[in-house]
């Protein structure tokens, strides 16, 4: 199978290089330090579980987004989503990456990937073999997925 001139290559100790650098070693740091940041703003008064995520476009902009409680529950609004919905109200269509933090009171001592829902609608803006999901505990402690690892025969807008 012959890589395209953008594709993504997995390196030695999972270093993830683009032929175009675009989500280097320093980029995801940056996009974790960022989620680590959204993190903060999570109104979660119900689960006390706080998320983060920071979301990469193909020109470098980040978007970043936390988690929204609601009373009723089935209002609330994950991170991913909240940055997703950002970056499109504001007309960004091109996406490379979203690093996302979370835990109880705000301590991420596990990984948190993201929900059924979420992988979704990421599907919906994102080709899944190259779009990178990095789950982090810290800059230091994360994974790095491409979406199609994590939502396998996603359905998406090429099926319709």
């Amino acid at each position: 199978m012959q890589e395209e001139q953008n594709s993504l290559i997995r390196q030695e100790k999972g270093e993830l290089l683009a032929k175009t650098e675009l989500v280097s070693r320093s980029v995801i740091k940056l996009l974790i330090r960022e989620a680590l940041k959204a993190m903060k703003n999570a109104y979660t008064p119900y689960s006390n579980f706080r998320v983060g995520s920071a979301l990469l476009t193909v020109k470098q902009k980040i978007y970043t987004g936390c988690n929204i409680e609601n009373a009723a529950y089935s209002p609330s609004n994950c991170a991913e989503r909240t940055a997703f919905f950002k970056a499109i109200s504001e007309g960004e269509r091109d996406f490379a990456a979203i690093a996302i933090v979370g835990g109880k009171e705000g301590i991420t001592s596990e990984f948190c990937p993201p929900c059924g829902v979420c992988r979704q609608v990421i599907r919906e803006f994102v080709d899944p073999r190259k779009f990178l999901v990095i789950l982090a505990r810290s800059e230091e402690d994360y994974l790095v997925y491409f979406l199609e690892e994590l939502l396998p025969m996603g359905f998406g807008p090429d099926y319709l």
